[in-house]
């Protein structure tokens, strides 16, 4: 099951697309859906968790806790939507395709994919790339 909820005044307009969206990804990386929670929030309350969970005094713009079961995907992944608007004006990508790469993003470390090498990051970013694509194809 795939859920939202909202802790800012940020609201996803079709819940169901990007729900179907989400699906597809795991899907084509042979994964099948737990339990996913998104949390979108403000850059404060993700840096309250990311002080409190995670011990780091940093904004970010997504922290993912993996309760995964092999292949079966769950997890909560918190999304500062500050954060993802900002990325987008900064590296000049629009709003929607920065908020699903940030989506998408969650779901690829759920599926063990990393980016702490420059090889962990050129592989994410491809799958980033791709997994965006899937959003703007009609099924």
């Amino acid at each position: 099951m795939i859920e939202f909820h909202f802790e800012s005044e940020f609201v996803l307009e079709d819940k169901t697309k990007y729900s179907d969206w989400i699906t597809r990804v795991v899907e084509t990386e042979s994964f099948s859906v737990g339990q996913l929670d998104y949390v979108f929030c403000s850059d404060s309350y993700l840096l309250n968790i990311n002080q409190k969970y995670l011990n780091h005094d940093t904004f970010t713009d997504i922290i993912t806790f993996d309760y995964s079961n092999e292949k079966t995907l769950s997890g909560d992944i918190f999304i500062s939507t500050e954060r993802v608007m900002d990325n987008a004006e900064t590296y000049k990508a629009s709003r929607e395709d920065e908020l699903l790469r940030v989506m998408s993003h969650g779901l690829l470390h759920l599926m063990g994919f990393k980016d702490k090498s420059e090889d962990e990051r050129s592989v994410m970013r491809a799958k980033e790339a791709e997994k965006i694509k899937l959003f703007h194809v009609e099924h």
